[in-house]
């Protein structure tokens, strides 16, 4: 759509996403085949539209390093004004060259393009002399990928990194010696992208390997007639960039920002953890991450003055802090916050849905599980369901259950199966199938009184089970008190957790927490025998010598009430006794210690409301952990070569790909526990961790990827290298002998073609560089060459040349020189 603005939407699919350039004081439409490449002297502003469920907006500011200042206060001006006639819904996002946010650079997946100079000259040179270019990129970044032009040159060169030479209709990737596979894959995407979106199709690309140059003969005799011959060492590797900027932080502060006296006004108003409640609609705020990024949120009775001027305080605010000038921004109004401004609070609710604590994992006031009837055809073919309900099947697999004892295992007669003591630990092995296939998940079941050895013991005991089952199983950290829904829908109703060691019960009155509303989501867990573990919302098992009282609080439900009769029943034959709160007899408070204050707020009944899900992939490049998050999470963002983490809110993923290397793999739950440990909103440490290996995850993973592919990865950086064809191994190359002028911006016309033959050929090369021509003609197809080419060479026009007869073409391709 073409707006007063002068904005062009461009759909891409599920998207419609637009980049505009900005130039003498206007925005200009980027051509398509211009996406991902940015001019450093220019300024960006790029459009996002996400059509799925969610239908939300994100407006990106690019900023070129070497733009001027009134670029950018002018583009600044034009993003409010693109906000204002969108009506205030997109997230506004300040975006700064080599420091983007992740959001922005999951956009061009296969990698952002720094192009040298301004735009003027360049789009036409995009267009239309889309092979007259020579230009070296080098390449940087694991898992989001930057390609710099720098000098065409050896001395650009280094041991470390990829590059790109390209000269239009060919482009010869270079690996230095200690590149690494996922590195070497994302260059040849990139150059596959150029190659497809660029040049039509129309360019050929070869592989060489730093280490083994004499292995691509042919393709270093192009680079030597670019580049000269090289002198000296290749430079020593170049670290990668830290992305400290994405790592989590504790240090967030909320600022309100107000004008009222005329002048800018920013009052800090609470640190971390934060709640909804903070924030009011007649004003704006500031939300600080420790300087690693900026968040603005508009309400949306807040004068129209500081809604407008919500970017400008925000960049004004980073330089009164002393911030980097490449820090992160995001403004957004109310009503359209971002999935990271969310998770920055302890709980979120949406417009029309019902406020309230959430869950809550202190003693005596367990999370609430909903009611769901689960369907397990349903669940098969939804894996979204399964995500979401936390689900790979009804629980009707098959169980086995072993105890740590002397830091050994013993399996578990099953009538004692559910019956758990907070003194030890276990490990529960659930079998099922899945398309006629056994699948396993390994849980690992940690009491809250347990010794660290046995902890330990039950870690290493976890990994030689999972090796006995060939490193099948899905693994799930389990602690006390926070079992999954899955977990406790394998006990069918009947869980029942006590607190102290299974052979030191305790004497005296012991209290029980009954919470659930069927037998898929149900459990006991044994609290304090004291009135302050009491909680109005749910029902309560109070165990004495000759009795068992069954408290109903005043907000439990009728459903809760018959699942804590069938705990009851399991817990003791004894007799049964019903007390209703506020009609408690005597003796009920004596066996308690006496009547005392207790939880009665019903906000405590009430759901947390779901988070979207974060993937992030965890480094530890930089010497200590780091995490990098990726936006808009897609399969394809899962690296073989790294371990990801998936937090679903509710549950932690730790998804370990077959190449990641052993210090990663070890080091992964500890990254997870740091995670929780430092997120913002102070999540609870022992939120269950699952553990997943790639080609062996369950439903509840997959669930949370759109159109999962088993079979992804089954094509590796190899084959995807053998697959470029002959042009690997060229064996004919034509050269022109002129000197040559190493400017990407420079390229000028040549009619000089000058071919030397090698033996058993299957291409002819020509390359055109200033004074070197670059091209590629198979001698059994003439559909490699352009019209124009096939034109200029032939005499005659395409049409032309397919109608005569075969000897006839034969003549021509042998005037032509071409045999």
């Amino acid at each position: 759509q073409q707006s007063p603005l002068g904005y062009t939407a461009v759909s891409t699919g599920l998207y419609s996403w637009s980049p505009l350039c900005y130039i003498n004081m206007k925005m200009v439409p980027v051509p398509d085949q211009a996406f991902g490449n940015f001019f450093e002297g220019d300024c960006y502003i790029v459009l996002y539209r996400s059509q799925g469920s969610s239908n939300s907006m994100d407006v990106h500011y690019w900023i070129g390093n070497s733009s001027s200042q009134d670029e950018q206060g002018a583009a600044a001006i034009l993003v409010t004004q693109l906000d204002e006639f969108l009506g205030g819904s997109p997230v506004q996002h300040r975006e700064v060259q080599a420091a983007e946010s992740s959001k922005f650079r999951s956009y061009f997946r296969n990698g952002l393009i720094y192009k040298k100079g301004g735009v003027d000259s360049g789009f036409r040179h995009v267009e239309s002399n889309v092979y007259k270019i020579l230009r070296l990129l080098h390449i940087k970044g694991r898992k989001h990928v930057t390609a710099t032009e720098v000098e065409v040159s050896w001395s650009s060169f280094n041991s470390g990194d990829v590059f790109l030479l390209d000269m239009g209709k060919v482009i010869v990737q270079w690996n230095g010696p200690q590149s690494n596979r996922s590195e070497k894959l994302k260059a040849m995407l990139l150059a596959q992208d150029v190659r497809d979106r660029e040049r039509g199709g129309r360019a050929q690309i070869g592989v060489v390997e730093g280490g083994d140059e004499e292995d691509s003969p042919e393709l270093m005799k192009i680079m030597r007639a670019v580049l000269g011959q090289r002198s000296g060492k290749l430079k020593e590797a170049e670290p990668d960039d830290t992305p400290d900027r994405h790592q989590q932080t504790a240090n967030i502060r909320l600022y309100n920002v107000s004008d009222e006296s005329g002048k800018l006004v920013v009052q800090e108003v609470a640190m971390q953890p934060l709640t909804q409640d903070l924030l009011h609609s007649t004003e704006c705020y500031i939300v600080d991450q420790g300087g690693s990024s900026v968040l603005v949120w508009k309400g949306k009775e807040a004068s129209i003055e500081e809604r407008r001027s919500a970017l400008g305080r925000a960049v004004g605010f980073i330089k009164a802090k002393n911030y980097s000038s490449s820090t992160n921004v995001e403004v957004m109004a109310e009503g359209g916050e971002s999935a990271m401004f969310k998770h920055l609070f302890i709980s979120w609710t949406e417009k029309g849905q019902t406020k309230g604590l959430g869950n809550v994992y202190t003693t005596g006031k367990i999370a609430k599980v909903e009611q769901v009837k689960f369907d397990v055809m349903e669940l098969y073919a939804r894996p979204e369901l399964a995500a979401q309900q936390r689900m790979v099947d009804d629980a009707s697999g098959q169980v086995q259950i072993w105890r740590i004892e002397d830091l050994e295992l013993r399996e578990l007669h099953p009538s004692s199966f559910g019956q758990f003591y907070g003194g030890d630990c276990y490990l529960v092995l659930y079998t099922y199938k899945r398309a006629s296939k056994l699948q396993y998940i390994l849980y690992m079941w940690q009491g809250r009184h347990a010794t660290q050895d046995e902890i330990t013991s039950c870690a290493y005991q976890a990994v030689a089970m999972d090796n006995k089952y060939s490193g099948v199983p899905v693994q799930v950290r389990v602690v006390m008190g926070k079992e999954p829904r899955h977990f406790l829908a394998i006990f069918k109703g009947k869980l029942i957790i006590f607190e102290s060691g299974v052979t030191n019960p305790g004497p005296g009155a012991r209290l029980f927490q009954v919470r659930g509303t069927h037998e898929m989501n149900t459990r006991a867990t044994e609290v304090p025998a004291r009135s302050s573990s009491l909680n109005t919302n749910d029902v309560f098992l109070l165990k004495t010598d000759h009795t068992i009282y069954l408290w109903y609080g005043k907000g439990c439900s009728g459903d809760e009430r018959e699942m804590a009769k069938a705990v009851a029943d399991v817990l003791s034959r004894q007799d049964k006794q019903v007390v209703m709160e506020g009609q408690e007899p005597a003796e009920f408070w004596v066996a308690l210690g006496g009547k005392a204050p207790y939880a009665c707020d019903k906000r405590l009944q009430k759901e947390e409301t779901p988070h979207s899900p974060r993937l992030f992939e965890c480094s530890n490049q930089t010497g200590r952990f780091r995490m990098t998050e990726v936006e808009d999470l897609t399969q394809e963002d899962l690296d073989q070569d790294d371990v990801m983490l998936l937090d679903t809110w509710e549950e932690i993923f730790l998804w370990i790909g077959r190449s990641a290397n052993e210090y990663e793999t070890k080091e992964a739950c500890n990254s997870a526990l740091e995670y929780l440990r430092t997120h913002p909103a102070g999540r609870d440490p022992d939120t269950p961790i699952i553990s997943v290996k790639q080609g062996y995850e369950p439903l509840t993973f997959t669930g949370w990827f759109n159109a999962w592919d088993p079979q992804k990865w089954s094509s590796s950086y190899e084959e995807m290298k053998q697959n470029l064809g002959d042009v690997a191994s060229i064996s004919q190359i034509t050269v022109v002998s002129d000197s040559l002028t190493h400017s990407s911006n420079n390229v000028t016309n040549s009619t000089n073609y000058k071919r030397i033959k090698t033996f058993q050929m299957s291409h002819y090369v020509y390359i055109q560089c200033c004074n070197v021509v670059q091209k590629y003609l198979s001698l059994s197809s003439q559909d490699y060459l352009s019209d124009v080419d096939l034109e200029n060479l032939l005499g005659c026009s395409r049409s032309g040349f397919q109608r005569l007869p075969r000897w006839r073409q034969n003549d021509l391709k042998k005037k032509a020189g071409l045999f």
